[in-house]
């Protein structure tokens, strides 16, 4: 968290305001993140027009004419604009001042990272950690198919394969047990064990959740909030199973319940999601 909506979401809001514009300044006020911002990187690029504002899995990017500035907004980060008199609060580390309008990066935790790849070091999409990332949810070449296929021979629980992002990205924690839930997919179930039909409903179920999220401005748990500073609506309108142990199922009644794979929280219906 953010997860792809989330991140898709404030991409949009910075996507109508950024390109076409020279970055008047970017400024960094605290460089020790998951990785460091690079020294240099304010230098870089201010003065600098920016091209466009893209997204890869659960990373922004900045493009400008010479290369790209990586954003990941971590376990609880957002961008959002500001006014031109509001005051920095604190965890707030950069800040990209335009002479129309101004962003943060909010990081409480630090989780999250501001990476430069120059076009000079190669494609962008060799880039370490871009390269091994899985197919994009919404391309068209995200079918049954091609998931059945990567998940073939996989021993892991198909919410782990789920989160790996290496076959499929984006499918975070909250929107994985939330498509598990709609495919009527048990999460504990081994990843190859899964039939080309239910690779059917969970390829569907994947996708509508994701745009569900979308239409909703994404999850808002803690932290949260869109370009515009605007906490996203998904767990108000949609979701069915995520944060609810105990609670009845909407299909069922029966308590959902809540167990603990590879460090993350998984929520599920034993008996709409038998195994």
């Amino acid at each position: 968290m953010p997860e792809l909506p989330e991140v898709e979401t404030t991409r949009r809001g910075i996507a109508t305001i950024m390109p076409g514009h020279v970055l008047k300044q970017f400024v960094v006020y605290e460089p020790r993140m998951r990785w460091p911002v690079p020294s240099d990187l304010g230098r870089n690029i201010s003065g600098h027009e920016v091209q466009s504002c893209e997204r890869r899995g659960k990373y922004l990017l900045i493009n400008f004419a010479h290369g790209t500035q990586i954003i990941h907004l971590g376990m609880s980060g957002s961008l959002r604009r500001v006014t031109p008199d509001e005051p920095r609060r604190k965890h707030d580390h950069a800040e990209w001042i335009f002479d129309h309008a101004r962003f943060l990066l909010h990081d409480p935790r630090r989780f999250g990272a501001i990476l430069w790849h120059d076009n000079a070091d190669g494609p962008l999409a060799a880039h370490i950690l871009l390269a091994r990332l899985g197919i994009e949810p919404f391309d068209p070449l995200f079918t049954p198919g091609y998931l059945h296929e990567h998940l073939r021979g996989k021993t892991l629980a198909i919410k782990q394969a789920l989160l790996a992002g290496n076959i499929v990205v984006g499918v975070g924690n909250i929107y994985a047990s939330e498509a598990l839930f709609r495919a009527r997919i048990n999460p504990r179930t081994a990843a190859g064990a899964i039939s080309l039909e239910r690779c059917r409903r969970l390829a569907a179920a994947i996708r509508q959740t994701l745009g569900e999220a979308l239409e909703s401005g994404g999850s808002t748990l803690r932290d949260y909030v869109n370009a515009t500073g605007q906490p996203g609506a998904y767990f108000e309108v949609y979701a069915a199973v995520y944060e609810k142990a105990n609670q009845p199922c909407g299909i069922c009644a029966t308590p959902i319940k809540r167990i603990v794979q590879g460090q993350r929280a998984t929520y599920y219906c034993p008996k709409c999601q038998r195994r």
